[in-house]
């Protein structure tokens, strides 16, 4: 909204240093409005190419080490409009780990995750539970869950990690510790939560328990994908083709209480209608070509590019291929906005789209 007019700025600018002493003061004409009529967000639209990430995550290999105390190889997908992270609530980053390295055991206060791009050998451990990672797997670390990984194939693994950290620095709850073992024990049942609640439609008959975190830890890219497939066969929404969420399997919510995930897939020669919604958006472009149009621009990709769209901002989708389907992987911070009643979406038309351009 416009700014309301001072007509008294002589007093108001009188009263700074006084105020000051006091840790008070008042509205002055050179702040920016505390309200506006739309969000008005400082993250700018980002592209990242796979052949410039390939390029960068391949030096950043040869060149950085894996080292204990928490310090991982990670290249951040980092964010022009920003002081921090990719979107204001979350930072994406692709980490490289070689054969035979050890990511140390640490735990913090950000919930995490894991999303598999490429390799396979790798195993981790969260709480004492132990699972395979391989391509295309989702895997969770909860916030304040012990967690560390070990690769032992024979070839590089690259995977996408997301912390909600920018949320929980914002609130002033950042808590680390590090472990004086690389490795954490393993449990007599290393993958108890998934045995119990894995299936995602049973659970045990006399389980009245319900876990203050999501107890499955790890979604396989072959159920997950099995699960899109099927899904493709439904009439396709409007604004997003086919789009499934990972759900935590006791509560029917998002997986993670913070960050939404998401597996997307878009028919051949789809166009989808825009829209826009609070709430950032990475995506990661599994297989397929095609372009996302935000706010007028035009982003082309292909497989292995990474794609952010800021909050609020007008969005369409298009699979440039007339014969296969594009697919991708989808994070967003829309469950924390719907926790706090902050999420809102509308369709946009295209005369509306051409005028707000």
């Amino acid at each position: 909204m416009s700014e309301a007019v001072m007509t008294d700025t002589a007093q108001r600018q009188a009263l700074v240093d006084e105020l000051n002493e006091y840790n008070c003061r008042v509205a002055q004409p050179t702040d920016g409005p505390l309200f506006t009529r739309d969000p008005q967000s400082a993250m700018q639209p980002a592209h990242w190419k796979a052949r410039d990430l390939e390029r960068l995550l391949e030096k950043i290999g040869a060149n950085l080490k894996l080292e204990a105390g928490g310090q991982r190889r990670t290249l951040r997908l980092a964010n022009r409009g920003l002081p921090f992270g990719t979107t204001p609530t979350f930072w994406a980053s692709i980490q490289y780990i070689l054969p035979g390295e050890i990511a140390t055991a640490h735990r913090h206060a950000a919930s995490a995750l894991r999303f598999i791009m490429k390799g396979r050998g790798a195993d981790t451990i969260v709480d004492g539970e132990r699972y395979e990672m391989n391509e295309g797997d989702l895997v969770l670390t909860p916030a304040w869950t012990w967690h560390d990984h070990e690769h032992k194939g024979d070839k590089p693994m690259i995977w996408l990690d997301v912390l909600d950290i920018s949320l929980v620095r914002s609130m002033h709850a950042t808590f680390f510790e590090g472990s004086a073992e690389p490795r954490q024990p393993v449990s007599s049942i290393p993958d108890h939560s998934y045995r119990r609640y894995g299936s995602g439609i049973m659970k045990p008959l006399n389980d009245r328990t319900v876990p203050d975190v999501n107890p499955l830890l790890v979604y396989s890219a072959e159920r997950s994908q099995e699960a899109l497939r099927a899904a493709a066969g439904l009439p396709p929404d409007p604004f997003d083709d086919t789009a499934l969420e990972y759900l935590n399997p006791l509560t029917g919510g998002s997986a993670m209480p913070t960050i939404g995930t998401v597996l997307q897939s878009l028919r051949p020669g789809m166009h989808t209608k825009a829209h826009r919604h609070t709430g950032s958006v990475v995506y990661y472009v599994m297989r397929g070509t095609g372009a996302t149009i935000v706010d007028g621009t035009t982003f082309e990709w292909g497989a292995g590019d990474f794609l952010a769209i800021p909050p609020w901002a007008v969005h369409e989708h298009i699979n440039r291929s007339s014969d296969t389907e594009a697919m991708l992987f989808q994070v967003n911070d829309i469950p924390a906005l719907r926790k706090l009643g902050l999420y809102r979406e509308e369709a946009v038309e295209p005369d509306a789209q051409r005028a707000a351009g």
